[in-house]
């Protein structure tokens, strides 16, 4: 789905997801997240890419979740239209098989914060606020907050953030961990490019990998890591192309056990 709120630029195999909507703080509405899931299909389908960084225009990282897309929202159609899709689609950027950098340039708040929590590394400017405010409209955080951010950064800090409120600076993050280098006003996306400038010369394959190993390890998603590992190195068999040739010739595979 296109939607020039959600913008897409490659370079030297590094791609730039821009939120743009800036007058409302980078919110989103359901036609911006669907747009950020077909961007994540577009960027993991170029086989050029090798780093994603995620960024917002204007002030704003993020402000998370347009009150005026929910609000209205029955019950039922909140938590299967809103909250389970948003989780789908922020797992679909968490699982993209590269890198993906947070290039913070501004406030993330809930649902904000949750988007660069899908990235694999936060980088923040200054002048930055974070938390988790869903609890003080009586809600809970639904994109993952209490799930995912626990995993990645504890669950004190988030109960700091969910039960007590605490909003931190960019500086107050990163000692907390919840983000992993602080970058001047206006500068952040310099930075994240310069970072991620040195991801792409590694090898691609060996960070996809262990982009998996270190996701399992963490908890997350055991069975996606386990069985796209598993499978990648089973496409590399000649067990496999045998296997393969031998249905499309119609006749008994004749298996080696090669590796």
């Amino acid at each position: 789905m296109s939607d020039a709120r959600i913008k897409i630029e490659i370079e030297d195999a590094i791609a730039v997801l821009t939120v743009a909507r800036p007058e409302k703080l980078n919110a989103f509405d359901i036609d911006m997240l669907k747009a950020l899931c077909a961007a994540c299909d577009t960027v993991e389908a170029d086989a050029s890419v090798r780093v994603v960084i995620l960024t917002g225009e204007g002030k704003a990282f993020s402000a998370g979740g347009d009150i005026k897309a929910w609000g209205a929202m029955s019950p039922n159609a909140f938590g299967h239209q809103w909250v389970r899709f948003g989780h789908r689609v922020f797992e679909r950027l968490a699982t993209l098989r590269m890198p993906v950098i947070a290039a913070m340039n501004g406030h993330a708040l809930g649902g904000g914060l949750e988007l660069a929590a899908a990235a694999d590394m936060r980088i923040a400017e200054a002048q930055i606020r974070i938390g988790l405010p869903e609890t003080g409209l009586g809600m809970v955080p639904g994109w993952s907050g209490t799930q995912r951010l626990v995993k990645r950064f504890g669950a004190q800090v988030v109960r700091r953030m969910v039960l007590g409120g605490e909003m931190f600076t960019a500086e107050e993050a990163r000692a907390l961990g919840l983000v992993d280098a602080v970058a001047g006003s206006g500068t952040v996306l310099a930075v994240a490019k310069d970072y991620a400038g040195g991801i792409a010369k590694r090898g691609p394959a060996a960070l996809e990998i262990c982009k998996l190993m270190i996701a399992s390890a963490n908890g997350e998603d055991n069975g996606t890591a386990v069985e796209a590992l598993g499978s990648i190195l089973a496409a590399k068999t000649g067990d496999m192309k045998e296997g393969v040739a031998a249905f499309a010739g119609k006749r008994p595979a004749e298996f080696k056990g090669e590796w």
